[in-house]
């Protein structure tokens, strides 16, 4: 993304959150590191959603006071919507969905909409080996680094998934055609593959670089790049 494209779009974003119906604050951790807070900020970003941003830094000595301000699990993120708390990415896409149905957040086909809801939920409970052995770290590079046994098999779960839905429904590009949740919620894997170096087949690194360019997914990603926090436990992981 381009400085220009860039700059428009985060004043863009700004002007929404201060003229948009109703009022969303999403809380969430720095952005190179926090996979979990990325999915819902990508989502509402990429749908046009007014929110404000509410960014708590981790491990500082007041991360989890600051954190339990607004969340009940003492975990972001959290979308506080005319003051109410939603603390789980999943739950808070569900809300979003429901509250912007003209957005189309989901697919709008059924067979399409229960597949997508079905490896949101995969991803949300599952691919622990990928959590623990490849942790989200866009500025770092680590390519071959990682690839425990558990990591692997999650890599081939992943694989076998984005080839389904792009065969069976991305005949746009993204997951389900459209970009949608299910996209969003698979980003973080994408800046997974792209700093461990994942080698992948022609078709999935070609969504890959899709999800990448998005621009939704590329401002995240810059403004990973531009936050000055350091974490030497997550910046020195092998």
């Amino acid at each position: 993304m381009q400085d220009t494209e860039l700059e428009s779009m985060t004043a863009a974003l700004a002007v929404a959150a201060s003229t948009g119906p109703g009022h969303l604050q999403l809380v969430i951790a720095n952005k190179n590191y926090s996979s979990w807070s990325m999915r819902p900020w990508v989502a509402l970003t990429a749908f046009d959603i007014p929110f404000e941003e509410i960014r708590i830094c981790l491990d500082r000595p007041d991360t989890y006071q600051q954190i339990a301000l607004y969340s009940p699990s003492g975990r972001v993120p959290v979308l506080i919507a005319d003051g109410h708390a939603i603390w789980d990415s999943l739950a808070i896409c569900e809300y979003l969905a429901e509250q912007f149905p003209r957005h189309g957040m989901w697919p709008r086909d059924l067979r399409a909409r229960a597949t997508a809801r079905s490896i949101c939920a995969e991803m949300h409970a599952s691919f622990s080996g990928l959590r623990h052995d490849m942790s989200m770290n866009i500025r770092a590079s680590r390519p071959g680094k990682g690839r425990t046994p558990d990591a692997q098999a999650d890599i081939g779960r992943i694989c076998e998934i984005w080839e389904q839905c792009l065969s069976g429904f991305g005949h746009r590009g993204f997951l389900f055609g459209d970009f949608s949740i299910a996209d969003a919620f698979y980003a973080p894997v994408v800046m997974r593959f792209l700093t461990y170096d994942v080698a992948l087949a022609p078709a999935l690194q070609a969504y890959v670089e899709r999800v990448a360019e998005h621009p939704a997914v590329a401002l995240w990603v810059a403004q990973a790049h531009a936050e000055t926090e350091a974490i030497p436990k997550y910046d020195n992981a092998q």
